[in-house]
């Protein structure tokens, strides 16, 4: 695969542009966020051009199974399930469950999203979370948390949402009548995914995430999009 992709010139990425700050758009529409600018450095590394493809929930393993893109860089936490089907690399994010809830209902516990509406995204591990620990909320599903499970929440139909600690701060800073739910729930790694069956390829990524870890890049992107205050998480190499 490797080969493929430097021989033909550009490798096909499909990275979640629906949530901020892992992946969103500007005001021209050009990509942007924490998971693009990884994608930005791996392209560079590699000596080819990027070919985006946006995704989220499900997509990002059937495409990448079908052999629609080369490679994931979606936010795509670590699970054993996925794990079945995909190949992961070594971690290059950490992150966690956070729920957020309308300011004017009475949520202080999951025990008290039963029999509310919580909006999730299709196929994440979010909406596991949910189904799994608490089985009587009403699970409202979207093709993407961001701007369709936001703008449920903005509209106030639904009583709460889980997503990414990622999105989930982001989204509970730029909407007053939120508020988010203490603790972070299912702590997980993040990593990039490909289809299995490629050794090489996946050692070549590898060595690119250390060197990303190890050079300060890292931890540069971390501050660029959740402020320099921001406590670097550690990895494991």
């Amino acid at each position: 695969m490797l080969d493929d992709i430097k021989k033909r010139g550009y490798i096909k990425v499909g990275i979640s542009l629906g949530g901020m700050p892992m992946g969103g758009r500007d005001r021209r529409n050009e990509p942007l966020g924490y998971d693009y600018e990884v994608a930005k450095l791996l392209a560079k590394k590699m000596g080819v051009e990027m070919r985006i493809t946006d995704i989220y929930g499900d997509a990002r393993v059937s495409l990448l199974v079908s052999g629609q893109i080369d490679l994931v860089i979606g936010n795509m936490t670590i699970t054993e399930k996925r794990a079945e089907v995909i190949d992961f690399t070594d971690p290059y994010f950490k992150t966690g469950l956070r729920v957020i809830y309308q300011k004017d209902q009475n949520i202080n516990s999951l025990a008290d999203l039963n029999g509310k509406k919580v909006v999730a995204g299709r196929g994440t591990s979010g909406a596991t979370f949910i189904a799994k620990n608490v089985p009587d909320a009403e699970l409202v599903y979207t093709e993407n948390f961001a701007p369709n499970g936001v703008l449920l929440l903005k509209q106030r139909r639904v009583d709460a949402g889980i997503e990414d600690s990622s999105m989930a701060d982001y989204v509970a800073n730029q909407m007053n009548s939120l508020n988010i739910m203490p603790g972070v729930f299912e702590a997980g790694e993040v990593a990039m995914a490909i289809r299995k069956g490629q050794p090489e390829y996946k050692f070549y990524l590898n060595e690119f995430i250390a060197d990303y870890i190890a050079s300060g890049e890292y931890a540069k992107n971390i501050k660029m999009w959740w402020g320099k205050d921001k406590k670097i998480p550690e990895l494991r190499r």
